[in-house]
């Protein structure tokens, strides 16, 4: 409740006033206040600070990053490989699910994820996820990346892109619009995200405010005395203060004397339909991550029949797509510190969401008795068996 509309602006012998002068506050309707876009803030703003936003970050990023991943060619699938032992630690402080959550996150909070190659020759010794706030890419005269510079602070550290061994991989979403920058779920879901913080905001200052809607105190002039006097304003506003504002005084009676009267003012119709606002701004930011509104518990989603239907439609159209690109991605980048090309793929047959999906396809698959062996393996995303196999 603020009483700002009693702030005195001229003295009161300047005002015109009629003998019943109702004190009321008006505002005015200004324009729209958005967030900043740069991706700190956006982090900030959709992940930091957003419930919905944030959870749907931990789903995508902790759900590809728990997929197993084996390591094959064109010939074998490797029980053992010098890039599973790689990926399995890929440096002291963080195992492969540490490590590829933090590179999902990043990717699907900023539309750019970067891995730094540490080591001289051969395989890299270990693998780091860099911040993709502070990496900026340095185009060469063709347009193609040159450099990637890495700024802390005022130290910036510049890694070569030109070289047969490049240190930095970088995995970014598709954009439109940018040839060296990808696009992130938080940016299209930017105006939704502001939307739901601002009606959160909305709903904290209520319940401070004794989730009452604001109301005017009318002042009715007495004979000789037009307006209240500076003393009596002052005791009023410290008064309304001190016993009529936040949530431990809700419900306190109150007592007005000297001609003054209450006058509540009722939830609007727009006010009233604030939670659904808030519910529909919720589901445009699970749609733009790409998670079932289901999961996430709002409201209103009728899409999915049961529960396991959502979790299957989160993988197979979000997480399974974005874990088969970063795979796909990382397995190249690595092929070419060792001359030879390997394939990370995920194990579509150790994921639980898809087992029944799975079970289905090799029923099918081992029931097509014209299709040979090594037909069927291709089909189940199986390496062909060495001669005499």
């Amino acid at each position: 409740m603020r009483l700002d509309f009693f702030r005195r602006r001229t003295p009161a012998g300047e005002r015109k006033a009629s003998g019943l002068r109702p004190m009321i506050a008006a505002g005015p309707a200004g324009r729209a206040v958005w967030s900043a876009r740069d991706v700190p803030s956006l982090i900030r703003n959709g992940f930091a600070g957003n419930p919905i936003g944030f959870r749907c970050v931990k789903l995508i990023a902790e759900a590809a990053a728990a997929i197993p991943l084996v390591c094959q060619d064109a010939h074998r699938r490797y029980e053992t490989h010098p890039v599973l032992e790689l990926m399995r630690r890929p440096n002291p402080l963080q195992g492969r699910a540490d490590l590829l959550e933090a590179l999902f996150g990043q990717l699907v909070l900023s539309g750019n994820g970067y891995l730094e190659a540490v080591g001289e020759e051969g395989l890299p010794r270990e693998l780091h996820v860099l911040r993709s706030d502070r990496m900026s890419l340095v185009p060469g005269a063709d347009g193609w990346p040159v450099a990637y510079d890495y700024a802390v602070g005022s130290r910036r550290i510049r890694f070569d892109a030109t070289g047969p061994r490049q240190a930095i991989c970088h995995v970014r979403s598709f954009h439109p619009l940018d040839d060296h920058y990808g696009l992130a779920p938080v940016q299209a879901a930017a105006v939704s995200i502001d939307v739901h913080n601002s009606a959160s905001t909305w709903s904290k200052a209520l319940l401070d405010n004794a989730a009452r809607p604001s109301g005017a105190i009318v002042y009715r002039a007495a004979e000789g005395q037009p307006h209240l006097s500076a003393e009596q304003y002052d005791r009023l506003v410290a008064e309304m203060e001190a016993m009529h504002q936040g949530a431990r005084n809700a419900g306190r009676p109150m007592l007005l004397e000297g001609g003054l009267d209450w006058k509540p003012m009722g939830f609007s119709p727009s006010d009233m339909e604030f939670q659904k606002t808030k519910e529909a701004a919720a589901r445009e930011i699970a749609i733009a991550f790409g998670v079932p509104p289901m999961l996430l518990g709002l409201p209103g989603d009728a899409t999915y029949a049961n529960y396991q239907e959502a979790n299957r439609a989160l993988y197979r159209l979000t997480v399974l797509p974005l874990a088969t690109r970063v795979a796909a991605a990382v397995s190249h980048w690595l092929s070419g510190f060792i001359d030879e090309p390997v394939e990370l793929r995920p194990d579509l047959d150790q994921i639980p969401a898809l087992a029944s999906e799975r079970d289905q396809q090799w029923a099918r698959v081992g029931a097509a008795d014209f299709l040979t062996g090594a037909e069927k393996r291709t089909l189940l995303g199986l390496p062909r068996l060495p001669e005499g196999g």
